[in-house]
């Protein structure tokens, strides 16, 4: 039991055992045994704090938030019936019915006031049970609703991170060099690469502050950052993209996979044109987007780079986030080879 549940119990007890107990004394007729009243509310008081600490720690946490109303229901039900009789077995109804031997006892059959009665007498259990059961349920919204709240700050937060780091300065810096060089030797690729960088500055800028974007979209970024780092070398790079031209009429959160590609380019040390290599893949349907990226691992393994990115750690938050329970990330480092697989279902 953990301590904030403990101390509710104990409040719930203090409180609806010490009214039901006192309220027996404070309505007792002038001319009864004041020890009497005084021990029927001792009696009352241990059956209220039978009924509470069934309800908090039992009932409440076994059955009803466990979205099985209907039982809860019925079990507090009969939790009450089932006090209420121990603690005025001699007042139930039925027992005229027996003697205190176990036999049956042939007297009159009980009134249907002796039933009302009863039903009066139940009432410090049920009021108890509902009380209780009423205060718990709403801390239980209340702590839901702090939970949500943090998640959706903690979501916040990561997409700060990712907004302020969507574009890595060390490739921007290196893409600005390569388009100058082109510009330079005059060659009639720079026009095109300029609008590649400007399309991407335009999509991070803009297009990204929605919650999801078109695909294409998404994939148009992928290619053109493919496109323009592979100007850092004019012999041409050993890299493979295999990007599905006409991507059906779907949205995905922005900048999902451009990471895993930055990460390849960083880490797979694809200027070595003999051992270093990149493969790329994306397809997608309505309902499902497979994307897997692998890389080559050059000897000697590499030094992480802190120059800038999102970071695969981030990346893989941000999926938990949003896409709770609907994608599958697989990472997989082998000594040769660096390996990423990612499964995303679209259907919420």
């Amino acid at each position: 039991m953990n301590t904030s549940r403990t101390r509710s119990t104990w409040i719930h007890i203090l409180f609806w055992g010490t009214l039901w107990a006192i309220i027996p004394i404070l309505l007792s007729e002038a001319g009864e045994d004041s020890t009497r009243a005084m021990m029927r509310g001792v009696i009352v008081f241990f059956g209220v704090a039978l009924v509470v600490w069934l309800n908090i720690n039992q009932l409440l946490p076994n059955f009803f938030f466990e979205r099985k109303e209907a039982l809860y229901i019925l079990l507090g039900l009969a939790l009450v019936v089932l006090v209420t009789a121990f603690v005025y077995w001699d007042h139930a109804p039925w027992a005229e019915y027996f003697t205190r031997s176990g036999g049956r006892n042939r007297g009159p059959r009980p009134t249907v006031w002796k039933y009302f009665r009863y039903i009066y007498m139940m009432m410090p259990f049920f009021t108890a049970f509902i009380g209780s059961a009423m205060f718990e349920i709403a801390g239980f919204a209340n702590r839901v609703a702090r939970e949500a709240a943090t998640i959706k700050s903690e979501k916040l937060e990561t997409e700060m991170k990712f907004l302020k780091s969507q574009i890595n300065p060390h490739f921007l810096f290196n893409a600005l060099n390569n388009i100058y060089s082109l510009a330079v030797l005059k060659s009639e690729r720079t026009p095109d690469n300029l609008l590649k960088l400007s399309g991407m500055l335009r999509y991070v800028l803009y297009d990204c502050k929605a919650e999801q974007v078109p695909l294409k979209r998404e994939v148009e970024y992928l290619r053109n950052f493919i496109d323009l780092s592979m100007l850092k070398d004019s012999r041409g790079l050993n890299v493979e993209a295999e990007l599905e031209e006409n991507v059906p009429d779907v949205k995905v959160a922005p900048m999902l996979f451009v990471p895993f590609v930055e990460n390849a380019f960083k880490h797979s040390r694809v200027e070595d044109l003999e051992k270093g290599w990149i493969k790329i893949s994306l397809k997608a349907d309505d309902s499902t987007i497979r994307f897997q990226v692998s890389n080559s691992v050059p000897e000697g393994g590499y030094t992480k780079d802190k120059s800038g990115g999102i970071g695969l750690e981030n990346v893989r938050r941000r999926l938990e986030l949003l896409y709770p329970g609907r994608h599958k990330l697989e990472i997989n480092q082998k000594p040769d080879r660096f390996e990423v697989s990612l499964v995303l279902d679209l259907n919420e």
